[in-house]
Formats: C-alpha cells, structure tokens, sequence
C-alpha cells in the first residue's frame, strides 16, 4: 500500500499569509537562457521545484546519461539545448510514464535543422540519443497543436542559429500564453524577435550586456488557493509575490474565479489578497474554454465538483499527454465523490451527481501526478474522511505545499 494523508479543516475558513517560489516556467526558461548566455543572465527568486532542480541539475552534469523522471519541460527543453552543444553525445531518458509522452514533432523539426538525434526504444518517445552540433537554421514549419512546450523549446536556441529561425505555426495553437511567455523573455534578454500572426521570427543574438530576472511566484500554484477560498465559508489570504503585469498565462484564473465563483483579487505591492465576497450566488451551469491555460483546468473542475455545480471545460486536447491522462484520471477520483463526468479527448463536463453531499471516506490516487494531488486537496473543507494518495508528488512543482496548507488550520497526518 503506498504513502497517503489525511486531510481536514475543522472550520470552513480560511486567514493567512502564504510566500510562494518563483514560477516554475519563468524559472525554466530562464535557466536555459543562463546556460547559453551565462552571466549575461542573472536570476533570483528561482523555483524550488523539482522539474527546476532537475532541469538545473542536468545542465551542470558532466554525465553523458542525464534521467530527467517525471519533468516533461526539462525533456523538451533539454532536447533543444543539448542538440546544439557542437560535439557533445547524451542520452536523455526519464520515467516509465516519461517514456510514454510522445517527443516526435520535436526531435523531427530539429532534425529537420539539421540535428543529429536518435530514438533508443520505441520511435517517437524517449529515451533519445543527441549528438550535438553546428545548426544554421532558416524556417521550419511545426504542428502548434499538441504541446507549447515544442515551440518554446526551438525559440529557445535559435537565437543561437547563424541564420535565426522562422517558425511558422500549423494548425490551432494550444497554451499560447506560454509561447508568448518565451518570447517575452527573449525580448527582455535583448534577443531581436518579432510575431506576426503565425510566424514567429527570431534572430541571431548579439551582446546586449547584462540582463537581472527577479522571477514572479508561481499562478498555477496560487491557483489551488483560489480553489479553497471559493469551497470556504469565508477567507482572507495573502499570497506574495505576484504582478498585475504577470508573463504568465495562468494569471487568468483572477479573473475566471471572480467571475465564477466570488473570489476577488486584490493587488498590493508584490502580494495579492482573495477574499470571498459577501452574497455572490454560484451559476448553477459554468462553460469555459481552457486551451490558453490548461494547468489550472483540474483545479476549476474540483472547484464545480465541491460546489455542486455543472461544467463544461473545453481545450483540454494537452492534458491527454501530461504526467498521467488528467481527463480520465479527473472521471475516476470525482466518480468517488459522486460526480458524474463526461470526457472526450479536448473536453470535461460534469454532468450530474449522486447527491448534493460529499461523500466521506474517500482515498484519491494521484497517478504520479503533482496536480492531482493539489486540486484535489480543497475537498478537505467539504469531508473529515478525505485522503490522498503518495502526497509527496507535490514536490515536482510546489515541494511546500502541504507545510503552507498547515500553515492555513488544515490537520495533515501522513501515512506510510
């Protein structure tokens, strides 16, 4: 039997002040941007995560095997990176599940480029085989449909190419916040780019002289709070540090929850306060299409779920290929809550329930995903019974998040 906890609050309220890391993406990026620029390139406030600590610790290896587990943005990322060190050989592999997400429409744009990459199991997924080399770039055509990440990782290095690289996207574009996100920072970083409509164009880089990131917290993570303050009776949390002019994508759930579910956002200095409004009556029926923001989708499910309230989410089409199936895992822990769900490969709806009360005694497997564990979590306002499977998934991107919720009033006893 695997790891679990108990989760409960006693009271339905919730007061405190949180302090969240860096954003895992900013962060990532960034530290691809360091390692091609070195100390061109300065950050603070870096995530504690660990897809951080292990994008971080694979750039400093001097192995030629580099095991990136379960983080998919360092696989992605790394593929790039490692694909233009002229002369260098590795081999990134990862997990059981890592193995199982495809990386195909990467590695065949890079090779188109010219890179010298090779599948050293089953084709079209890691582990990869990359001998780095010169890349001269041009224009590449890539599917925008299935992962940002792809994009992000290309517009990465090609400033790096002797020619730049155009990259015209094909197709709908999934999460483009975090393709804006990149080239954001490449911009900041003093890389010449430019967008239009869909083609983005970056050039090769010249020095620019030294470029300062402090990283603003992490919205994904703020997003469960959110969650919980919705759930809660009545609520006052202060989380730091965020900035109304945030690069990140996930900076929408402010507005989604206001609007859906009475929590308000206020911005002070380098923190935001929620609070549950007074007399806010919940829509019995929410519709929202996710595709630019599909990380905080398990937590806005889990919010209709304890809410009683129907949902139709749609532009889930990535969540197919993340640490687990989220839709199909979302259909099977909330069926223990009695919520009766709907999925097709890009959509989610809750479509009734077995009854207006929670159920008690109810267990969620995590499916070795950190997201599941945390959206999951805010039903410990709603039942006394509530556990969850091997909480210590939560360190892939936010490692404090069961100390913070204590922090909060929750009662936490793990369980081995």
């Amino acid at each position: 039997m695997s790891s679990y906890i108990k989760i409960y609050k006693e009271k339905s309220s919730l007061f405190g002040s949180i302090s969240i890391t860096g954003s895992k993406s900013v962060s990532n990026r960034l530290l691809i941007l360091k390692a091609i620029y070195k100390d061109d390139i300065q950050i603070e406030n870096i995530s504690n995560s660990e897809d951080t600590e292990v994008l971080k610790k694979s750039l400093n290896s001097t192995s030629n095997i580099l095991d990136i587990h379960h983080a998919g943005t360092a696989m992605r990322f790394l593929t790039s990176y490692f694909a233009i060190q002229e002369g260098k050989e590795i081999v990134l592999t990862g997990s059981n599940r890592m193995k199982e997400r495809p990386i195909s429409v990467l590695v065949e744009a890079l090779r188109e480029l010219g890179s010298e990459i090779y599948y050293l199991e089953k084709k079209g997924y890691p582990p990869i085989k990359i001998l780095g080399k010169k890349i001269l770039g041009g224009k590449i055509d890539i599917d925008a449909k299935i992962s940002s990440q792809y994009i992000s990782s290309l517009m990465l290095i090609s400033s790096q190419f002797e020619k730049g690289l155009e990259i015209y996207l094909k197709g709908n574009i999934t999460s483009i916040p975090y393709i804006k996100m990149t080239f954001d920072l490449l911009t900041l970083s003093g890389v010449k780019t430019s967008w239009k409509e869909k083609v983005i164009h970056i050039y090769p880089k010249k020095y620019e002289g030294k470029k300062y990131f402090y990283i603003e917290s992490d919205w994904s993570s703020a997003s469960y709070y959110y969650s919980m303050v919705a759930i809660s009776r009545k609520s006052h949390i202060t989380l730091s540090s965020y900035s109304n002019e945030s690069l990140q994508g996930d900076r929408k759930v402010a507005s989604i929850y206001d609007k859906n579910f009475g929590v308000s956002t206020v911005f002070e200095k380098n923190a935001i306060t929620l609070n549950k409004k007074f007399n806010f009556f919940s829509q019995k029926f929410i519709e929202l299409n996710l595709n630019k923001t599909p990380d905080i989708a398990q937590t806005i499910v889990v919010t209709c779920a304890a809410l009683g309230i129907k949902c139709s989410l749609k532009g889930l089409e990535t969540l197919k290929i993340k640490e687990t199936d989220r839709l199909k895992a979302l259909k099977e822990e909330l069926l223990k809550f009695g919520v009766i769900t709907k999925i097709t490969d890009s959509c989610l709806e809750i479509t009734d329930f077995f009854s207006k009360k929670i159920n008690s005694f109810v267990r969620i497997k995590t499916y070795q995903d950190h997201r599941m564990a945390m959206s999951f979590s805010p039903f410990g306002l709603c039942s006394s019974f509530l556990q969850i499977e091997d909480p210590n998934v939560v360190e892939k991107s936010y490692p404090n998040f069961w100390k913070d919720l204590k922090f909060l009033g929750f009662s936490i006893d793990y369980h081995e």
